[in-house]
């Protein structure tokens, strides 16, 4: 298969295209040479065949060719927000949330939080995880590219929600209280908002007002998962749901 890239604007089959400069240097350390064969997508749905025409000392030059349809995508949308984990776990969260198809991630500072990132730091994080989602998505193969949401206050972002009625999305809380068994064959079509803690899980309080907000109290079972496991395991669960309704 031919390595895959991401190009941060609109592909037109036919066109002759400078590369941006992170996918040229991915490029140039694989040391791939004129008449190579790529693939380029541009995060809207399909990817692209192109050709290597000029290796620069900082240049890639590339044809476009054909456009192909492919969906590798979940067949509903699925936001992710979560109190962010601590130290390396959050790009783990980020890396492989993408993997699964996820479709957002909205990161949330959470009264018990330990990682707490604020102004530039955390315009620099979420930066930094937008780059983490757009590898991850080269390598799996989707051709629709996930958004990293600025960093939020659950109070804020709950009070920036719609009303249930209008949001159409599903809105589950990962829970160990008064939760009712996580069933994937209940996730509409027009999709799910799933809230999961951080270390230490969602206080009692923070509970109540995302329950305010619509927000169903959902486990994964007796075991008590770590903040960078538990959104995992739904996005799991989900898209093999997602792959038996389609079967």
């Amino acid at each position: 298969m031919p390595p895959r890239f991401f190009v941060d604007q609109a592909l037109r089959s036919g066109e002759a295209l400078s590369l941006p400069a992170g996918p040229a240097r991915h490029v140039q350390v694989l040391r791939l040479q004129p008449r190579a064969d790529i693939t380029l997508f541009d995060g809207h749905g399909g990817e692209w065949r192109a050709t290597v025409t000029r290796m620069g000392r900082s240049e890639v030059a590339v044809q476009v060719g054909a456009c192909e349809a492919v969906d590798r995508e979940l067949t509903f949308p699925v936001l992710i927000a979560l109190g962010m984990p601590a130290n390396e776990r959050m790009d783990a969260v980020v890396e492989k949330a993408t993997e699964l198809g996820v479709s957002g991630i909205q990161p949330l500072l959470c009264e018990r939080s330990v990682l707490r990132p604020s102004g530039e730091r955390a315009d620099k994080k979420v930066a930094h995880w937008q780059a983490v989602v757009v590898s991850a998505c080269e390598q799996s193969g989707r051709t629709q590219v996930p958004r990293v949401a600025p960093v939020a206050t659950l109070t804020d972002w709950l009070r920036s929600l719609p009303p249930v009625a209008e949001a159409g999305m599903a809105r589950w809380m990962l829970s160990l209280h008064d939760a009712v068994p996580l069933d994937a064959s209940t996730a509409p079509a027009a999709g799910v908002i799933c809230l999961s803690g951080p270390e230490g899980g969602l206080s009692p309080a923070e509970e109540d007002a995302a329950r305010a907000a619509g927000f169903v109290a959902v486990s994964l079972g007796p075991r008590v998962l770590r903040a960078d496991t538990a959104p995992l395991a739904v996005l799991g669960h989900l898209a093999l749901g997602a792959l038996v309704r389609k079967a």
